[in-house]
């Protein structure tokens, strides 16, 4: 700015971040950094502070609770990252292309997305009904016994992760959407002249050039299912027999029903080192194929 001193510039920029860098320390950094020392005490929310060292983390080891919920979680994942990545790339695909209504098609499939998880768990926990639900209603049209899906806990999580991804379809396909329209025509019509298919522009030129969108697009996937928690209470609260029980619900568990906030505190520690490890491998692996 003209007319300041550099002493001026910073201070007025100080000033300018403050409230940003308040709201960061008050609501990030210190419960961050908080949850962590609690995590090596036994705090039950109201007594005491006593610190127990690593005994939070030795417990969680041979804790079978928390190894059923990490095995549900990765389940979870599982099936839902190849399920909401295929289908948000071929929504983006379709609604790419120019046609009729596109907008109100495009609009249409991202309803779900701003649709809270409260209303979708509900309706879909309707849809599962084995006595009076659409799906196995129109699974016996077709001469097919529908499962007990949510009272099963064979297809319990399969139920959950189709919700999941039936929500979260729109979100991808809106990422893919933004991917596929920096990819310039140019390409399209070279490969036109020279006579190639559809399949083989998909194939050659489409999915390559869209490496650094699949990239974004599968991180933020992973780091949002390693969290899956709403739906889960929602629709099944972790059974029948612990078979939806997953990572953070079980954290919720401990810390707000049975007032352990310390042995919480280690799990989500464990949570987010899981998250972290997963996220560095993936990254080393798929940045070597992205330009």
């Amino acid at each position: 700015m003209v007319g300041m001193t550099k002493k001026n510039t910073i201070f007025w920029l100080c000033i300018f971040l403050l409230p940003n860098l308040l709201g960061f320390l008050i609501f990030i950094a210190i419960p961050i950094a908080s949850s962590l020392v609690v995590s090596f005490t036994d705090w039950d929310l109201v007594g005491s502070i006593n610190f127990t060292g690593l005994d939070n983390y030795i417990r969680l080891m041979g804790d079978s609770e928390f190894w059923i919920a990490l095995r549900n979680t990765f389940f979870f994942i599982l099936g839902y990252i190849p399920l909401v990545m295929i289908f948000g790339l071929l929504c983006a695909l379709l609604l790419n292309k120019k046609m009729k209504f596109r907008a109100f098609f495009r609009a249409t499939y991202f309803l779900p997305v701003i649709t809270s998880w409260v209303a979708v768990s509900l309706v879909w926990k309707w849809l599962y009904n084995p006595n009076f639900g659409l799906i196995n209603y129109f699974l016996s049209l077709i001469g097919i016994t529908g499962p007990e899906w949510l009272n099963d806990p064979n297809t319990a999580m399969i139920g959950i992760i189709l919700t999941s991804a039936w929500k979260d379809i729109g979100f991808v396909m809106v990422l893919f959407l933004g991917g596929l329209q920096n990819i310039s025509p140019t390409y399209y019509e070279a490969a036109s002249i020279d006579g190639a298919s559809k399949i083989r522009e998909l194939w050659s030129i489409t999915i390559p050039l869209l490496a650094p969108t699949t990239f974004f697009v599968t991180i933020i996937s992973l780091i949002n299912s390693f969290q899956v928690f709403d739906q889960v209470m929602i629709m099944t609260e972790g059974g029948p027999g612990g078979s939806t029980t997953v990572l953070v619900q079980n954290i919720y568990n401990y810390a707000f029903r049975y007032y352990e906030m310390g042995y919480a505190s280690a799990m989500s520690w464990i949570l987010f080192l899981i998250i972290f490890i997963v996220t560095l491998v993936q990254m080393k692996f798929q940045s070597k194929g992205v330009n």
